[in-house]
């Protein structure tokens, strides 16, 4: 089950719900700084989880002059396998950004002036990044349950652990003989 397919179900299964509602919730949550769900993507998982009998659809008459909208539920065998890809995917530990290793391992390559500026640029969309993750939970803070209150506190951390990282990495490089 691919990360975007595990989203949707969750929050399937967290409530029954429409696909414009579903993209509201991820809206609402910043679902999209940690999973790939695009807007059109939406309806394509929908349609996808249903056909593997995961969700049923039920199409709910209009609501005022509303359109008639098909709202899903999880099925039985949609909660088993949510529950064990949630399971799983708390228990695994994942691997750092391969792409960001790729760049430290060409470092060889390239001057250390080049390197400090590129990581410099690096630091200044991780804070960006977590200027947005602490805006949003402040926003939220309020009605956010545990679980939501724990991704943000989660990636807060990881991304202040990696400026730390970097601002002793830059160091180390400005001062290697």
């Amino acid at each position: 089950m691919t990360n975007a397919e595990l989203a949707i179900l969750g929050l399937v299964l967290e409530k029954p719900r429409h696909g414009y509602k579903i993209e509201q919730v991820i809206e609402a949550r910043g679902m999209r700084e940690w999973t790939e769900i695009g807007f059109s993507s939406i309806y394509y998982l929908l349609n996808k989880l249903e056909k593997e009998g995961l969700i049923e659809g039920q199409l709910t008459p209009p609501v005022g002059r509303g359109p008639a909208r098909k709202v899903y539920a999880t099925t039985s065998s949609g909660a088993e396998a949510w529950r064990t890809a949630t399971l799983d995917a708390l228990s695994t530990a994942s691997q750092p950004s391969s792409q960001f290793l790729l760049g430290l391992s060409g470092i060889p390559g390239l001057n250390t002036a080049e390197v400090v500026a590129a990581l410099r640029q690096y630091q200044q969309q991780l804070r960006a990044r977590l200027q947005q993750l602490q805006q949003r939970q402040t926003q939220s803070a309020a009605d956010t349950p545990l679980f939501l209150a724990g991704m943000f506190t989660y990636s807060a951390a990881l991304i202040q652990a990696e400026l730390a990282w970097i601002a002793d990495f830059i160091y180390e490089l400005k001062t290697q003989k």
